[in-house]
C-alpha cells in the first residue's frame, strides 16, 4: 500500500477530485488554504494580499495496482496548467487496522 499526498493549487480542486473518482479512490483527507511555495520554480502560495494563491493537500492511502493511473493523470494535469502547480509524493504505508 502506498500514501500519496498531492499538493496543489485550489484552482485543481474539481480536477484533482475527479481523478480520485475516476481512479476509484474513495478514501481520502483533504486540507484547504495549505501555504507553501515550489522548491524550483513558481511563485508562492501564501493566501496572503501580496501572495493570494492558495494551496489545497490531499492524502490518500492506494493499492500500488491504482497507482500508476493515478500518478499519470495527475501529471498530466499538472502538464496542462504548470504554472498552477501540483506535486504528488509517495511513502510506503502500512494499515494498522
Amino acid at each position: 500500500m502506498k500514501a500519496v499526498m498531492i499538493v496543489y493549487n485550489q484552482a485543481h480542486n474539481a480536477e484533482v477530485q475527479d481523478i480520485l473518482d475516476k481512479c476509484d479512490v474513495r478514501g481520502f483527507t483533504k486540507w484547504e488554504d495549505v501555504q507553501g511555495r515550489g522548491s524550483k520554480r513558481g511563485e508562492p502560495h501564501y493566501s496572503s494580499h501580496a501572495w493570494p494563491s492558495k494551496n489545497m493537500a490531499t492524502l490518500t492511502f492506494v493499492d500500488e495496482g491504482i497507482l500508476s493511473e493515478l500518478l499519470a493523470k495527475l501529471k498530466a494535469l499538472d502538464e496542462r496548467a504548470e504554472k498552477q502547480g501540483l506535486r504528488t509524493f509517495i511513502w510506503e504505508a502500512e494499515q494498522a487496522w
